[in-house]
């Protein structure tokens, strides 16, 4: 008879990558049953995964604290899984609850969350520390319960193993099988790009300013929702925005599209302490598009980006700068499909999905040895 396991979700949609394509299909290829609940979505079954859209009706980020946390753990109760495995901090109260009836539980931290509250825009200035610090006293006496803590970056692994023993790191690299018909670099193209969330500690309104230096048929594809709202109509005010190719949040088939048709794609995060240690999801997604990436230079990109030959690192806060190498890779376009192969390569042999799913699966047989 097969495992039972259950991944729980109060905040991502159905199909999130890391939770849906990655963990749930992986552990499902792998022999075992995977159920995932989330909160407010649909219901289907694909490649052996069952979801559960379960409804609930909250107002506002407390309520959806409190209320989608306490739906998925009824939920949770009636499929009465072996293992469940979270990924949302604020379901660790009820995620305590799971431990005591004698449930086996992980917790899948994608984030750091004290160090991320510090750049949130929605809490007042003056909270953020004595907020941060509070939620980082809570998260860590409710993680250290848990049965385990996989976490998506090496730095969020060394917070929590002071205090537990059984810390995992699975890193959020893409898929190779998605890669397959990656072309590379389009020598004859005129269009750069960024993809993902559009705020203004992503760097983003340094970016728009970068596209007044760039050469005059330079473009940018801009793709995915402004965070909050309301940034669109600062970004648009900026000189050098004439020059962006406005996509809104397009459908992760459409990604494909995007990456084909530019000629770099850039990653410029600011230099805030929750992105310093943090490994962008969307560089690797570029990386294995085999287009080269211009990152923010913090140590943990330069590291893989020189090491690799895969793009080129600059100050996140210099438009000038980040426009010169716009400039270089634009006028160089065998450097920038040289580049782009370089990083395929990495991707396919270093920083793929494959090699991260042997630790989950251990994590799993572990546990269930125990």
């Amino acid at each position: 008879m097969k495992k039972l396991i259950c991944h729980i979700t109060t905040v991502h949609p159905a199909k999130d990558t890391r939770i849906f394509y990655k963990e749930c299909k992986s552990l499902a290829k792998n022999g075992f049953d995977v159920k995932l609940i989330v909160i407010n979505g649909e219901s289907f079954s694909e490649d052996d995964v069952e979801v559960f859209g379960v409804p609930c009706q909250y107002s506002g980020r407390l309520q959806r604290f409190y209320k989608a946390s306490k739906t998925a753990y009824k939920k949770a109760l009636e499929l009465n899984a072996d293992i469940y495995h979270f990924h949302d901090p604020e379901f660790l109260p009820y995620a305590s609850k799971l431990i005591k009836k004698g449930g086996k539980v992980i917790y899948d931290v994608h984030e750091d969350l004290p160090r991320q509250m510090l750049s949130k825009y929605w809490i007042p200035l003056p909270f953020r520390k004595s907020g941060s610090k509070i939620i980082e006293f809570f998260e860590n006496k409710y993680a250290g319960k848990m049965s385990c803590i996989i976490t998506a970056t090496s730095y969020i692994k060394e917070r929590f193993l002071k205090f537990h023993n059984n810390v995992i790191e699975v890193q959020n690299f893409p898929i190779i099988k998605f890669l397959q018909n990656s072309k590379g670099v389009d020598k004859t193209s005129s269009e750069a790009c960024y993809i993902g969330s559009i705020a203004e500690v992503r760097g983003i309104s340094e970016l728009i300013k970068s596209l007044t230096f760039v050469e005059d048929n330079i473009r940018l594809n801009l793709a995915g929702k402004f965070n909050p709202e309301s940034y669109r109509n600062e970004l648009t005010q900026i000189s050098g925005w004439e020059k962006v190719i406005e996509l809104d949040f397009i459908d992760p088939s459409q990604i494909k599209d995007i990456l084909q048709k530019s000629f770099v794609g850039i990653v410029t995060l600011h230099p805030i302490i929750n992105y310093l240690d943090a490994l962008p999801v969307k560089m690797f997604e570029y990386m294995a598009a085999g287009i080269p990436v211009i990152a923010s230079n913090f140590p943990i990109l330069k590291e893989i980006i020189e090491s690799n030959n895969c793009g080129i690192c600059v100050d996140p806060l210099n438009p000038e700068e980040m426009a010169k190498s716009i400039n270089y890779l634009y006028n160089n376009p065998d450097k920038a499909q040289e580049m782009g192969a370089n990083g395929l390569k990495s991707v396919k042999e270093k920083y793929n999905w494959e090699q991260e799913e042997k630790k989950l699966i251990k994590v799993y047989r572990s546990l269930y040895n125990e």
